[in-house]
């Protein structure tokens, strides 16, 4: 299989997770204007589970490194079975848990609230779990990151983009969104071997997963748990009128791809987190991919014009986000080579 060889490589491939997580909700917006969320949703985790097998059968089944993706699967002990399967239960629960909250108190609050505790607590209990790095260095960039996403909100709210809606539930739902996000990660990263090149029976740590393998359990956790959060969201959606399977296959091929491209855009990015935590450690991996927040705000700005017409403090604000953005990314790459 594939094997991150390098601290620069898990570098670009944490770069890389970045710009999959921050870009992969654009897909959303090339759907037809009528295709609802949580039509989309279904093609966004099939795209995923896809990627899974694809990416799994090819660099996860290559080289003379490690098992291969099928070894891997055969080999699997319950527990590293069982773990990424809860972390996908959680990562769907808490994904459709912050749409909700932003539906209801709108992005510049929701969101923040959401990826920042995320990203906090993500990267403490990461840490704790297998401290690699320097955490001087991480834990002020992780700050730093998070007054960026921060000021990116107080711009977002100055512009009065958001719907004028009470906030109070829709900040508590970002508040679980975020605490159960956090986790996830860690379910994955536990099911992984410590040294991917020397796993299979008789090692010592036989039963444990690769990467490759451990996403896969991941997305089949992720497709389960649809069948019940999903359905449900589309019985009882946040906003609008209930929507029905039928709808669904009724879809148009653009729609159907865009949420399938969607899928595989954000999976691409997990995967190669995933790879890179063999050299960054999995604290730095995931610090990083979270701040694709960043990289939504870039496509906000740059791409939708969101902030057309802004007025000069909004402008500031930006500037500000974008510096300190760079400043805290800095300071989490130097944290991985310390």
């Amino acid at each position: 299989m594939f094997i991150v060889s390098s601290y620069t490589m898990a570098v670009v491939f944490c770069f890389i997770t970045m710009l999959c997580w921050g870009s992969w909700a654009n897909t959303q917006k090339i759907a037809a204007k009528s295709w609802r969320f949580e039509l989309f949703y279904w093609d966004y985790v099939l795209g995923m589970l896809l990627f899974s097998l694809l990416f799994g059968l090819t660099f996860g089944s290559s080289g003379a490194k490690g098992m291969s993706f099928a070894a891997s699967i055969s080999q699997a002990s319950v527990s590293s079975i069982v773990n990424p399967i809860i972390g996908g239960v959680i990562f769907n629960l808490s994904n459709i848990l912050l749409v909700a909250a932003i539906s209801i108190a709108g992005l510049a609050i929701a969101f923040p609230v959401g990826v920042g505790l995320c990203m906090v607590l993500g990267v403490i209990i990461n840490y704790i779990a297998t401290p690699k790095g320097n955490p001087v260095f991480l834990f002020i960039g992780m700050g730093i990151v998070l007054v960026a996403i921060i000021i990116d909100a107080i711009a977002y709210k100055k512009l009065a983009i958001i719907k004028k809606k009470t906030p109070t539930q829709g900040i508590a739902l970002s508040v679980v969104a975020g605490f159960l996000m956090a986790w996830f990660f860690r379910f994955i990263a536990s099911a992984i071997a410590s040294d991917p090149e020397n796993t299979g029976a008789g090692m010592a740590e036989a039963g444990k997963l690769t990467p490759y393998a451990a996403f896969f359990f991941f997305s089949i956790g992720v497709l389960v748990s649809n069948f019940l959060f999903n359905t449900y969201l589309m019985k009882k959606p946040i906003e609008g009128a209930p929507v029905s399977f039928k709808q669904y296959f009724n879809g148009n091929f653009r729609s159907h791809l865009s949420g399938i491209i969607g899928g595989m855009v954000w999976a691409l990015g997990t995967c190669l987190s995933l790879l890179a935590a063999n050299k960054a450690g999995y604290a730095i991996s995931f610090g990083l991919g979270q701040c694709a927040t960043m990289i939504g705000a870039l496509w906000g700005v740059f791409i939708w014009k969101e902030f057309k017409g802004a007025n000069k403090s909004v402008n500031w604000l930006l500037a500000m986000m974008f510096l300190l953005f760079t400043a805290g990314l800095a300071l989490i790459i130097i944290a991985g080579n310390n």
